[in-house]
């Protein structure tokens, strides 16, 4: 059976669809092509979540923990500091992003750091874990609110394990005083639940938390219920 061909343009929209948006690479999201327990690679990863909320929390992909493609990717300590990074060639003039730990399986997400505008224009961002973040399996998120375009939140997932804090390790100078229980949600917008962000203004979060980078010069609280 002979297959049909792409004409060019068609190619082309492929190539711009599978190079469009960002998309989180480390630590490595399920089904990411960066994921080495990936076996089956979702080739829009940098896509957004369907406007309608069908596929959040995490592209529906939260399903895949602690299946052979769900294997944890990292493993941190609380109180530790870490980085994320990102890929992508469309930003959207940034935005506001959120990394948040779920111990649910993706019912609840708790925000450990806020950033303020110009995220993700650069690939790589920092963090710290709370001191007394909770030691086990978690789900590290990923979220990003775009600045220009249409209305929608970004998301990828990945498997963490977090280790209880050395006792003996040095307190880092950015290490959080707020426990970890009393750290806001994760922020939620434009998937259909009542809240949504303004275009052309990077979303000031309302509950950001006590973790912030705020280098934005154009802010907008969101519209609508909101967390």
């Amino acid at each position: 059976m002979q297959l049909p061909s792409l004409s060019l343009p068609a190619l082309m929209g492929f190539v711009s669809l599978t190079a469009a948006h960002m998309q989180m690479t480390n630590p490595a999201p399920f089904r990411s092509k960066h994921n080495p327990y990936t076996t089956d690679v979702d080739w829009n990863m940098n896509g957004p979540l369907e406007a309608s909320g069908a596929n959040f929390p995490c592209k529906g992909y939260h399903r895949l923990l602690n299946t052979p493609q769900g294997r944890s990717v990292a493993t941190w300590k609380a109180g530790g500091s870490y980085t994320f990074s990102v890929e992508g060639s469309a930003t959207h003039s940034g935005g506001s992003c959120q990394v948040s730990l779920s111990y649910d399986g993706g019912k609840t997400f708790t925000a450990i750091h806020s950033y303020v505008g110009g995220c993700p224009l650069k690939s790589t961002w920092p963090f710290t874990l709370p001191d007394d973040t909770p030691a086990g399996e978690a789900l590290f998120a990923w979220s990003w609110f775009n600045n220009l375009g249409n209305r929608e939140m970004y998301m990828n997932c990945a498997h963490v394990t977090i280790q209880p804090r050395d006792a003996a390790a040095e307190v880092s100078e950015r290490s959080p005083t707020d426990p970890f229980a009393s750290r806001p949600a994760m922020f939620i917008a434009n998937v259909d639940n009542g809240c949504s962000t303004v275009e052309t203004f990077d979303v000031l979060f309302p509950q950001p938390g006590p973790d912030v980078d705020n280098i934005s010069r154009k802010t907008s609280p969101p519209r609508g219920k909101c967390n």
